[in-house]
């Protein structure tokens, strides 16, 4: 029996939870879901520059647990935009942090790209 999953801290539910490519009926489309955690992976990560360690310790997940999410991420992302296929974003073991404020890492990026 494995092992039971713990709740991935997740900032917020996204704003926009569903991506299609234009002039396509939602109808005629393959869907891939997006997990909340393999969002908030790739908001950490890819739009807030933080580094795996760091995106872990904010999920309270383990660094290779993050490594695992955000790969499989990384793959429904690149199969949604070559094979033409819709994106939904939802579901998940994700636990919504209210105590912590969201600022999608605004002032990080600022520091790295202006060192």
């Amino acid at each position: 029996m494995p092992r039971p999953k713990c709740r991935r801290h997740v900032c917020r539910m996204p704003d926009i939870n569903y991506f299609k490519p234009r002039g396509i009926p939602a109808a005629d489309l393959e869907e891939v879901v997006l997990s909340l955690d393999e969002y908030e992976a790739i908001r950490l990560a890819d739009y807030d520059a933080l580094y795996q360690e760091e995106a872990a310790a904010k999920m309270n997940i383990s660094r290779q647990t993050f490594g695992r999410i955000i790969e499989a991420a990384h793959k429904k992302i690149a199969d949604v935009l070559i094979n033409g296929k819709a994106l939904k974003i939802e579901g998940g073991e994700v636990a919504f942090d209210e105590t912590k404020t969201c600022d999608h890492g605004k002032e990080r990026r600022a520091k790295r790209d202006n060192p």
